[in-house]
């Protein structure tokens, strides 16, 4: 079975799988295979009798890279995988904490609040926190959104309240002047505000994502019978994705090894790019600080791209120097190509405007493909924000290029999220005349827009609701003299729909009355039958929208669509936004998607667009409020921290590619002044600054912009032959 195991690994990932006992630390660069190593690891472990299964400990920071994980795992070792620990650092806290609620003050059924019920939480309580100005008498709720960010950045920190307002108070006795005297007064403000916080949740036993952790840590510290429990039973804890681990969960993972010191971990600082999460670099430092005598592996051959792209990425992240892993420890983290053969340089088109450009990626795309050089899902488009991306799917669906988007919002805004809002709105609301027209317009009901408009201009010149109009529209004379037959059948289903939708919704939960909805109007049946990319992207949305009616019915007291959608509206009102639903990667169509999604992945042809300063990288904005820095455990680069994490993010779209990379930007996105081309493409390019020159465009693309959103293609596959031998993959299974 080792054999089996350490098959095809080269001498540095057999290094790190055949470790024996010992801290470990795994430098494994982009492409090099750091799942592959800790997932060997494992299954090496068990099968040489180093640990039962039950023994180890595998974290990693998403549900999707610990199923991956998991997987993996079982196909090495598959009589042993089920009793792994292999979990999201918030799943093992949240594990932990309900197997010893008791022991935190907690019930056993608390309920995790997500950003947006923290937002409503405060804004129920907020003056019973000890606010002055950061409660203004004009917007008492101004500050709600900085006061959750600042309090998760005290649990990533591992800052408890008491330390905050110890901190305050000597911030208040030092002070010697005006401002330090204002500064400590708004420390003290702030630190008050937050113990309230930390006690108020703990009163309705409610906790947040920030809490798994901390409660998780404070849980250890205070029961050394239930951290012995956990020391002994893991000989060997392992972390993926290590340069992502926040401060907090470092102290986690150092608590949980501190009796048998197997801790191994893996990670590229030059893929760090989460701090705005709270992730703390330095951590991978901190680590052979914590275990000097921690033994080091670098991983450095490559698998995906080859040596053009990685070495354009190189010399790219290099400008970070010297708060770079590479500098600090004298190692060489230079990645080598050892399967792509010698490919093209990456290249970067230059535009006049963000039409032209979306325009020129987007027939180049359909060019390729119509040549044989690519499929469509070979190729992947990177954005560095959810907006970005809508130029590029308008120019996508006027070539008849089938895509998938998937972004870090967004599952609200799309059409047949939208359209189930709407249904829910104008069954609970029968007066929200906005969600009854958008209803009526829909595919679903086709109400002649004609006949809708007239009946909406009388119903808003009447001062009456728009239901009550389509209900009454017959026996209102210069209505009933206007409307075509067809929209007064249209309009007679609609109406019966909504009366009895209202009906049924006095008792049936929501899940089930939207259920209803969606076999009567006949859209289940046709998602049953989903051929296209779009299809399959709508199915999958609606089925996170189903879930997320699923948690909220847990958070409810009464489980009806009225109660639902008041919930609803109050957590929008608060920001939440879910990312649409992940796209499946074997759809055939072009991937549109945001740098931060793509970690992990990897496309024969990227194309990383609207690289000029101001959107990659991002403007730099503070947190409106601040921790005082006397608190910050982190340590900082001597950098520009920002420039530096943005630049990793680049660093990461480009190491996505695996034959062609195509860096693009435009001279004009709108507004008075002209964008400059992204300082990250000069850079990995070794440009001089004047080096960009715009490809000219024409006067009408200026028109072009105001174009409506994109709306995916229809157009079904061909049908397959009779005699063709299908192949499938478990997942489509």
């Amino acid at each position: 079975m080792a054999g089996g195991i350490l098959d095809g690994l080269n001498d540095a990932q057999r290094e790190a799988v055949t470790h024996d006992t010992g801290p470990l630390l795994i430098v494994a660069g982009a492409g090099t295979g750091k799942t592959t190593v800790i997932t060997r690891r494992i299954a090496h472990l068990i099968a040489q009798g180093k640990a039962r299964p039950e023994e180890i400990l595998a974290l990693t920071f998403t549900d999707k890279a610990a199923a991956e994980m998991e997987a993996r795992v079982d196909e090495l070792v598959p009589y042993g995988y089920a009793d792994v620990e292999i979990a999201t650092f918030h799943a093992f806290g949240d594990a932990l904490l309900r197997g010893h609620s008791l022991e935190i003050g907690l019930q056993n059924d608390f309920s995790v609040l997500s950003r947006a019920e923290q937002v409503i939480f405060l804004r129920d309580r907020l003056f019973d926190l000890p606010l002055a100005r950061y409660r203004p008498l004009g917007d008492p709720t101004r500050y709600l959104q900085s006061l959750i960010t600042l309090f998760s950045r005290c649990k990533d920190e591992d800052i408890a309240p008491a330390e905050y307002l110890a901190c305050a108070a000597r911030l208040r006795s030092a002070a010697d002047d005006d401002e330090k005297l204002d500064r400590a007064s708004a420390q003290e403000e702030l630190a008050a505000a937050y113990a309230k916080y930390h006690e108020l949740m703990a009163r309705h036993d409610k906790i947040d994502f920030g809490d798994q952790i901390v409660l998780a840590l404070r849980l250890l510290r205070a029961r050394p019978h239930v951290l012995n429990a956990y020391q002994r039973r893991f000989k060997y804890v392992l972390v993926d994705e290590f340069q992502d681990t926040n401060y907090a969960q470092f102290e986690l993972v150092k608590l949980l090894a501190a009796r048998h010191g197997n801790v191994a971990v893996t990670g590229d600082d030059d893929q760090a790019i989460y701090r705005f999460r709270g992730a703390a670099i330095s951590n991978v430092l901190s680590f052979l600080r914590h275990y000097p005598d921690a033994r080091q592996i670098v991983v450095t051959e490559n698998f995906r791209s080859h040596q053009a792209i990685l070495d354009a990425a190189y010399t790219l992240i290099q400008y970070n120097n010297p708060d770079r892993l590479e500098v600090k420890s004298g190692i060489v983290k230079r990645l080598t190509a050892v399967r792509e053969a010698p490919g093209p340089e990456p290249r970067h088109w230059h535009y006049e405007t963000a039409s032209q450009e979306a325009d020129s990626v987007a027939q180049t795309i359909r060019d390729r493909v119509e040549q044989g050089d690519w499929s469509y899902n070979d190729v992947a488009i990177l954005v560095r924000s959810n907006d970005d991306g809508d130029p590029f799917l308008r120019a996508l669906n006027l070539r008849g290029v089938p895509w998938t988007f998937s972004g870090n919002a967004g599952l609200y805004g799309r059409p047949e999220v939208r359209l189930l809002l709407a249904f829910l709105r104008a069954v609970a609301h029968p007066d929200d005349s906005v969600s009854a027209h958008y209803l009526a317009s829909s595919d679903l009901y086709q109400v002649p827009i004609v006949d809708l408009t007239r009946c909406a201009t009388h119903a808003d010149r009447k001062h009456r609701w728009l239901f009550d109009v389509l209900k009454d529209a017959e026996q209102i004379p210069e209505l009933a003299a206007e409307l075509s037959e067809e929209a007064r059948v249209a309009i007679r289903h609609l109406v019966s729909d909504l009366v009895r939708y209202m009906e049924l919704g006095r008792e049936m939960p929501t899940g089930e009355l939207l259920y209803q909805f969606l076999v009567d109007s006949g859209w289940l049946a046709r998602m049953s039958k989903a051929v296209t990319a779009r299809d399959e992207a709508e199915v999958q949305n609606i089925s996170k929208f189903f879930r997320r009616i699923q948690d909220a019915s847990k958070a409810l007291k009464y489980d009806n669509v009225r109660e639902f959608v008041k919930h609803l509206e109050a957590l929008i009102d608060a920001g939440e936004d879910p990312a649409v639903a992940e796209a499946d990667v074997e759809t055939p169509a072009v991937r549109v998607l945001t740098v931060h999604k793509a970690k992990g992945l990897e496309f024969p042809v990227v194309f990383l667009v609207h690289l000029v300063q101001g959107k990659f990288p991002t403007q730099k904005r503070r947190d409106a409020l601040e921790l005082p820095a006397e608190l910050l455990k982190d340590v900082a680069p001597t950098g520009d921290f920002h420039a530096q994490e943005e630049r990793r993010l680049f660093y990461v779209g480009m190491t996505r590619a695996r034959r062609e990379l195509i860096l693009t930007s435009a001279r004009d996105y709108g507004g008075a002044r002209e964008r400059k081309v992204s300082q990250f493409v000069l850079e990995a390019l070794d440009l001089p600054r004047d080096a960009a020159r715009p490809f000219k465009g024409k006067a009408v693309e200026e028109i072009e912009r105001f174009a409506p959103p994109a709306a995916q293609d229809e157009a079904a596959l061909p049908p397959i032959p009779a005699d063709e031998e299908i192949t499938i993959s478990h997942k489509q299974v």
